[in-house]
């Protein structure tokens, strides 16, 4: 039987999801609900359809029945809107379909040092899918972006497929993790352990989110989990964008929080390096 996963975006040649030039995979469905996602239609692990509601003249053709197999699901034609302000986000495809799309950018990506991607939402949702594309897309350079909220075992393998793990780190203490991500970060940190442990080479992303993370002792305590990682390659540290909430309304939700912009990130980075642990700025 083959194996199939939904997929929300590909990016062609992204320049910050690893090294090289690259083309990053963002897969639906993810266990937690950052208050500061800017992919929320990378929630739910199924089609969803984003429309933009406060530019529509009420013409009434999307309510109109249609013969397209595609639109069933969602009782409206997505295909008839003369404005295009209705789209599914969300394609199925099977691993080897995906995997044959995708090593058309082989020779490209080689040559420019670069692979491929695995991101989301949170692709290890879709573990058996994200392993088994892997697996099809060897020998190319593969990377995992993962919040590390996964259960062990497919942690595990997911270490053992990969290239490289590249692992979001959101607060170092579980209270204020749960509150603003919905989870606690007990498994997370167990995964970074196991990870640390490892021989694999990995990266630790952490989104710099104002009044939340961006105090020198979370920053210590976060240096201190990672102090002494041989295969760590750097810590990256993400600025916060304002435009977070942008596909908010597509999808007929909130966005759930209003941040500042613009935390100290070079201060911060500083914090790493007195635990000689190598820091990127990443772009806003």
């Amino acid at each position: 039987m083959s194996i199939k996963g939904i997929v929300f975006d590909i990016r062609e040649f992204t320049l910050h999801d690893g090294p090289g030039i690259r083309v990053s995979v963002f897969l639906k469905g993810c266990p937690l609900r950052c208050a500061w996602c800017h992919n929320p239609e990378g929630f739910l692990a199924k089609p969803e359809l984003l429309v933009r509601k406060k530019e529509c003249t009420g013409c009434g053709l999307c309510r109109r029945p249609c013969n397209h197999d595609i639109c069933h699901p969602f009782k409206i034609c997505t295909r008839i809107c003369p404005q295009n302000l209705i789209r599914i986000s969300g394609t199925e495809y099977e691993v080897q379909e995906l995997a044959a799309k995708l090593g058309k950018y082989k020779v490209f990506l080689e040559q420019n040092e670069g692979g491929i991607t695995i991101s989301g939402g949170e692709p290890l949702m879709q573990a058996e899918f994200t392993l088994a594309l892997i697996k099809a897309l060897k020998p190319m350079h593969t990377a995992i972006e993962t919040s590390g909220h996964a259960l062990e075992d497919v942690f595990i393998k997911a270490a053992d497929t990969a290239d490289l793990i590249m692992m979001d780190i959101k607060h170092s203490d579980t209270k204020m993790h749960e509150k603003m991500t919905g989870a606690g970060n007990e498994l997370i940190l167990r995964n970074l352990a196991m990870l640390k442990n490892s021989k694999k080479p990995f990266i630790i992303r952490i989104p710099v989110i104002p009044g939340f993370n961006d105090t020198e002792e979370n920053m210590k305590k976060t240096a201190s989990l990672l102090a002494g990682a041989a295969s760590l390659s750097y810590v990256e540290l993400l600025p916060y964008n304002q435009l977070a909430g942008a596909k908010y309304p597509l999808l007929g939700l909130k966005f759930p929080y209003s941040f500042a912009e613009g935390a100290g990130l070079k201060a911060l980075a500083n914090v790493f390096k007195s635990y000689d642990i190598k820091t990127k700025l990443a772009p806003l």
